[in-house]
């Protein structure tokens, strides 16, 4: 008798792998829309980038990037301080992936173009689906850009680092490299998000000011992705008070700057970077911006890491829809695929719709960093943070009802669905959290009465077409209208609000009318929200809606 044969108890039957070997860029319908819409004449480019994200070749490399964590080594074999970390292969081959298509700095490098924000979402959106990790030293990077390029002389020495697609891994000095990336220290532990709490101090070396150089002494508790050739720090000043510093991590004649890496964080997600906490010790860095005005210099650069989180908790939406699809079209239970059972279906949908309305209010965003009318301004202001409130919320949410439909294949740590879990609340967190993002709005409001006027009339030339979104508008309105202890005790409220009707106002004007139609019929009903799924099959268009989401093969 033949032993394997002997012992072979069963044969492996209706289990599926997660979906890979696909391009990311074609088969999302919305995105493509989106992009045509905006006047995006890089498509070729995007579907190059969607082909490579979506290989079996780089999930693998999202896989083991994700497996074999960054390690720091403090010291080299004969006791001296190196501070370097070191990053597994397939770390390397998203960043120079990223780094190739423009990730870091498209909008900056295209200038010109009016559809360079949503091209720029695009490949954020393509990679976020796969592995996030990367994205933090090309979101901090993004956003550093327009900083540099206020400060002339320090904008001649590695402006040309920043905006380079040729990605140069080497921990040398910035003199050497072909490219750069720039990071962020804002954190300290007394302080957290309250950042006037920081008492890392700067004293000038010689003249004090904007563009001179400085030592700083102190310590940050989360210094975001201590690898970057650099960090904008904000540090106090003494009599100037807080201002904001580019703190390299070599100096010009060859020697590491006295920034000391503590310890590497050990996270939830986000494993493939690396996130620390490090000391100053008289670390040299120059003054950009003007003193005094540290937070305000850090938060222009916050403002587009905001971005960078609705943009990418999106991607992770997507993903998990994608996989929830694919994976549903192929699984039997009780006699039928998963996808044709009705309240499958109902979590589906709902998915589904979700995705797109987070898709659509991101890359509207996204669009309107490309503009500076009042309409404009109004928009990126207060719905940049609620977009990055409410998204991120809902990735976490939803991420874990997407693990669900694996059922214990879902939980199994080796797979995507795993990693978008334990990934999406890093996106919560990071650049403010939820409180912070629903103040920062009410705050916006206070400051510009007029901003808020505005992005209701926009809003309004839309929902006074539909009942329900009319009743809201002018429910929110009046809301809006409370003292501003009442306003913040009601900010998760008002804010979640906001950002749902925002999103119903765009799909109303973009998307077609079976998806509009199900998306405020859903999310203006009595039940929805307490579990995804709960929606009447009346409500919703279930053939259209998925062949929407993801074509069958």
């Amino acid at each position: 008798m033949n032993t394997a044969q002997h012992w072979q108890t069963h044969e492996i039957s209706n289990q599926f792998d997660e979906k890979q070997d696909y391009n990311l860029f074609e088969t999302d319908t919305v995105l493509k829309e989106i992009l045509a819409r905006c006047g995006s004449q890089d498509q070729v480019k995007l579907s190059a980038m969607g082909q490579a994200a979506g290989s079996k070749e780089y999930y693998e490399y999202a896989e083991l990037a994700n497996q074999h964590t960054p390690i720091l080594h403090v010291f080299d074999a004969r006791g001296r301080r190196r501070d370097f970390i070191e990053f597994h292969p397939a770390w390397h081959k998203w960043m120079g992936l990223n780094r190739q298509f423009d990730s870091h700095a498209y909008p900056f490098n295209h200038a010109k173009s009016p559809a360079k924000w949503v091209d720029w979402a695009a490949r954020f959106y393509l990679a976020g689906q796969v592995e996030c990790g990367n994205l933090c030293p090309n979101s901090m990077t993004l956003g550093s850009i327009p900083l540099i390029q206020r400060e002339p002389e320090l904008w001649a020495k590695i402006g040309d680092k920043l905006l380079s697609t040729e990605y140069d891994e080497r921990d040398v000095p910035i003199a050497q490299k072909k490219s750069i990336w720039l990071g962020m220290g804002m954190t300290e532990k007394q302080g957290g998000s309250d950042v006037r709490a920081n008492e890392t101090l700067a004293i000038p070396v010689a003249e004090s000011g904007r563009g001179k150089a400085y030592l700083l002494t102190g310590h940050k508790w989360f210094f975001s992705a201590p690898m970057c050739d650099a960090h904008l720090v904000v540090a106090k000043t003494g009599q100037d008070g807080l201002a904001c510093f580019f703190v390299p991590r070599w100096l010009e004649d060859g020697s590491k700057n006295t920034i000391q890496i503590q310890r590497l964080k050990d996270k939830v997600g986000n494993r493939s970077n690396s996130s620390s906490e490090v000391e100053f010790k008289e670390a040299w860095g120059i003054m950009i911006g003007e003193a005094g005005r540290g937070i305000p210099t850090i938060i222009e650069m916050a403002n587009y890491t905001r971005l960078t989180c609705s943009v990418g908790s999106s991607a992770m939406l997507r993903q998990a829809l994608v996989q929830c699809i694919a994976y549903t079209r192929q699984r039997k239970a009780f006699g039928k695929h998963l996808a044709e059972q009705p309240l499958m279906q109902a979590v589906l949908v709902d998915l589904a719709l979700e995705s797109e309305a987070a898709t659509q209010l991101s890359f509207h965003l996204a669009q309107c960093y490309a503009q500076d009318d009042a309409l404009s301004v109004a928009w990126k202001r207060m719905m940049t943070p609620a977009s990055k409130f409410w998204i991120c919320k809902r990735a976490v949410e939803l991420s874990g009802e997407s693990m669900e439909v694996f059922g214990g294949n879902g939980y199994v740590d080796n797979g995507i669905m795993a990693r978008i879990f334990k990934e999406a609340p890093v996106n919560t967190i990071w650049e403010g959290s939820g409180n912070v993002m629903c103040l920062d709005v009410l705050r916006a409001i206070a400051r510009d009465p007029e901003s808020i006027e505005v992005l209701f009339k926009d809003l309004a030339s839309t929902a006074l077409e539909d009942d329900t979104l009319k009743q809201e508008l002018q429910s929110l309105f009046t809301l809006f209208q409370q003292s501003p202890d009442d306003l913040q005790f009601m900010g998760r409220s008002l804010v979640s609000r906001l950002t749902i009707l925002a999103q119903a106002v765009l799909l109303k004007r973009y998307a077609p009318e079976f998806v509009a139609a199900a998306f405020i019929q859903t999310r203006y009903s009595a039940f929805h929200g307490r579990v995804v799924g709960m929606i009447a099959a009346q409500q919703v268009d279930v053939e259209r809606l998925l062949e929407r989401a993801l074509a069958s093969d």
